[in-house]
């Protein structure tokens, strides 16, 4: 055989797949848990809502709203907002008035 006769990789851009961007989740989709914990927080009791596939900014907006409803203080943390209180009833409807689909996680 003769130097270059062999083409593996002949037609390369019929074997390039076309990338497919993630299909972005509905805010029904979302599986949003709201629970109430104390663990390492001093003692005091904090609602956490967890499982927003939502952008930072938009969280904080959001996190902004939830806290001028429920009239407490709180924090975005990570993936994570935290408000001061036992809030889980609130926040479910809030939530749910929001367009999302939150479940009470937790006992």
């Amino acid at each position: 055989m003769p130097k270059g006769s062999w083409r593996e990789f002949d037609n390369s851009q019929a074997t390039i797949r076309p990338y497919k961007l993630p299909s972005k989740l509905n805010t029904e989709e979302q599986p949003v848990r709201v629970q109430r914990t104390r663990g390492g927080k001093g003692g005091k009791t904090v609602t956490v809502v967890s499982g927003l596939k939502i952008p930072d900014l938009e969280a904080k907006n959001l996190l902004k709203r939830l806290k001028a409803k429920c009239g407490t203080g709180g924090t975005f943390k990570g993936e994570f907002l935290e408000l001061q209180g036992d809030q889980v009833e609130v926040l479910l409807e809030l939530l749910q008035k929001e367009g999302y689909c939150p479940k009470r996680s937790g006992g």
